[in-house]
């Protein structure tokens, strides 16, 4: 009789074990109201909104995401998690291979601005690279960004009270067709902010050949420089020399055309020690 009781006893601790392996087997754990599985987590990562060669310089309409689940996203731990910072990261970024549309992004796809290396990679073969300032005018109000294709004008006054009005202020083009390949914020040559007014300068970084580097360095110390942004499918016109044709201030403004120039007087310089001396017409 004992034995019989042991028996049941046992059969139904069998019964009991079964069935909670059964009941949890029907209901896993993450499937209760306000849980959801992993792989319906989704995360956003950056990818190419369009086909890139090698070199290219990325810009904001290269850049797009993509939805990807947890489980695909842990797959893949080299992704750029897509951000309004991570984009800003990426601007100017030089793409080392091919991509096309629709490829992840990965750090190791792209080199940045400020790398180690990044001038000499960006570059092409025996091309220079070169770094004018420019202000928050003369750079288009900063909405020139690397990659975008510049021409860069020189604005110059020139001293001689003799000459006509109109042919005292000329503005000419230096350089065409000239590739931006980074840029860099920078205060207004190394001034106090709060001498500027809080204002800074911006220095555009452009690739140029040896005798185009020697013309922005000349052109510097003559004048003022700006840039002027060419269209994105303009014709490329790589090497093409600058018109030579100045635009004088009487081309611009008749009045100034029609302006008398001061008749020839006395000239004064006047020299202070070692100092370049000052003229004095009267």
């Amino acid at each position: 009789m004992i034995l019989r009781i042991a028996l049941l006893a046992l059969m139904a601790i069998g019964l009991l074990g079964f069935g909670t392996v059964a009941w949890i087997s029907a209901h896993p754990p993450g499937t209760s109201a306000g849980h959801h599985p992993a792989a319906a987590i989704k995360r956003q990562v950056i990818v190419l909104a369009r086909d890139v060669r090698a070199g290219t310089l990325l810009k904001a309409e290269d850049l797009t995401d993509k939805e990807l689940a947890a489980g695909d996203a842990a797959r893949q731990p080299l992704t750029v998690i897509d951000s309004p910072e991570a984009r800003r990261n990426l601007l100017g970024a030089m793409v080392r291979h091919p991509l096309v549309a629709g490829d992840i992004l990965r750090p190791a796809d792209v080199l940045r601005p400020g790398d180690h290396g990044f001038l000499a990679a960006v570059l092409q073969p025996g091309m220079r690279a070169v770094t004018v300032g420019v202000d928050v005018i003369s750079g288009t109000a900063g909405l020139i960004w690397p990659g975008d294709r510049v021409d860069v004008i020189l604005t110059q006054s020139i001293e001689d009270q003799t000459l006509p009005a109109g042919r005292r202020v000329a503005a000419e083009t230096v350089l065409q067709d000239t590739r931006v390949i980074a840029i860099d914020q920078q205060l207004a040559q190394g001034g106090d902010p709060a001498e500027e007014g809080g204002k800074t300068a911006r220095t555009v970084t452009l690739e140029v050949t040896e005798d185009q580097a020697e013309r922005i360095q000349v052109a510097a110390r003559i004048g003022h420089l700006s840039l002027a942004v060419r269209a994105a499918e303009q014709l490329r016109q790589a090497g093409a020399p600058p018109s030579p044709r100045p635009v004088w201030a009487g081309d611009v403004s008749h009045a100034l055309d029609k302006a008398p120039a001061l008749p020839p007087g006395n000239v004064l310089r006047v020299y202070r020690g070692s100092a370049d001396g000052k003229e004095f017409h009267f």
